[in-house]
């Protein structure tokens, strides 16, 4: 089995602006994502997330945060948007994902063994663990015990996001070796959920380089 650790990829999320989604093209972030879950203060708007997607073009993987949606649903906000993939957060079930495959991957909040354990249940490459938080979906920048998923990443390609920022995320690299790392929180301006901060960002995208 192999790891992911070298050229570890990079994931910023709960982008809400042209401007945000810029500066993360100009750091050479690997891909981005837009939340489109109505409860949470990065949601974005079908309109917006289109001319992100245009102002990305081809330079970065944008991915739509969705949460208990049916496929019907997702497919026409596919469509609508022009997002490269789906990303699960809410209690999808495993045939769902399969059905959205290879475009879609499963986001699985984990707080013990047993949460780590259900990953198995889905299908596909890739699945994101986020730190599990009762009554938040995402974002909450809570972490969660990393040792948990260590052998899930030497199997999927793992991305690994909650509470996740500059001064932690080489240390959650050399135990996880994921092939991608999140962050949302972690690179916001503070108190202000809905913008990123470029010095913080410009800091995280560093350290992950330096981390291998």
């Amino acid at each position: 089995m192999t790891t992911h650790a070298a050229g570890t990829r990079i994931k910023v999320c709960g982008i809400t602006t042209v401007d945000d989604a810029l500066a993360c093209i100009a750091l050479g972030v690997d891909a981005i994502g837009l939340n489109f879950v109505p409860a949470s203060p990065r949601a974005v708007k079908v309109d917006d997330a289109r001319d992100i997607v245009a102002a990305v073009g081809a330079r970065a993987l944008v991915v739509a945060v969705v949460a208990d949606r049916d496929e019907a649903s997702l497919r026409a906000l596919v469509s609508a948007t022009g997002v490269g993939c789906l990303q699960l957060h809410g209690a999808e079930p495993p045939e769902l994902v399969r059905a959205l495959l290879p475009h879609a991957y499963k986001a699985v909040r984990v707080a013990t063994a047993a949460d780590a354990n259900a990953i198995a249940s889905y299908p596909g490459e890739h699945v994101l663990v986020d730190a599990k938080v009762p009554g938040v979906i995402g974002g909450s920048g809570a972490t969660f015990d990393w040792s948990l998923v260590t052998d899930v990443a030497r199997r999927r390609k793992l991305t690994l996001a909650g509470g996740l920022g500059p001064d932690n995320v080489a240390r959650a690299i050399a135990i996880v070796r994921p092939f991608c790392v999140d962050v949302a929180s972690g690179v916001e301006l503070p108190g202000s959920p809905r913008r990123k901060d470029d010095d913080r960002l410009a800091r995280f995208v560093a350290a992950v380089r330096d981390a291998g």
